[in-house]
């Protein structure tokens, strides 16, 4: 179990208030979470392999938007599709960007685009299976 002291100095150290002033104004809190989500979003676009890529769903579809990387023609690239995952590959220095799907798709029912230094990639979401298959239940 923690001790208070303990408890306070980790608060000192991350400059919040001390002891039960913490309990009379809960400020502090919103504006603690805020420096916090605000420091994980800057760090996550410094971790490499972060991918850089816009991602929306339709109804129907997925559709990412990536900016390729200066120097990079798109004839050098080269798209990957799997149920779950979009990779590509004929990036500088044998990278590769791989672009996690929050649906499954059709692999085969995939269109990409490049205009602009943008490629768009429009993915066919997989549909649902709505049927019921009867079970035996064992007893």
């Amino acid at each position: 179990m923690v001790k208070w002291n303990d408890m306070e100095e980790w608060m000192r150290t991350q400059q919040l208030p001390r002891g039960f002033e913490a309990l009379k104004d809960t400020g502090w809190v919103a504006n603690y979470v805020k420096a916090m989500l605000a420091s994980a979003l800057q760090e996550k676009g410094r971790i490499p392999g972060q991918n850089s890529a816009e991602t929306f769903e339709t109804h129907h579809f997925i559709v990412i938007k990536w900016t390729i990387p200066r120097g990079v023609h798109p004839s050098e690239l080269r798209l990957f599709v799997r149920e779950d995952k979009v990779r590509i590959e004929g990036l500088p220095e044998g990278k590769k960007e791989t672009i996690p799907l929050a649906k499954q798709v059709l692999p085969r029912m995939c269109k990409a685009l490049c205009k602009d230094g943008i490629l768009q990639i429009k993915l066919r979401k997989k549909p649902a299976n709505m049927k019921y298959y009867e079970t035996p239940i064992r007893w």
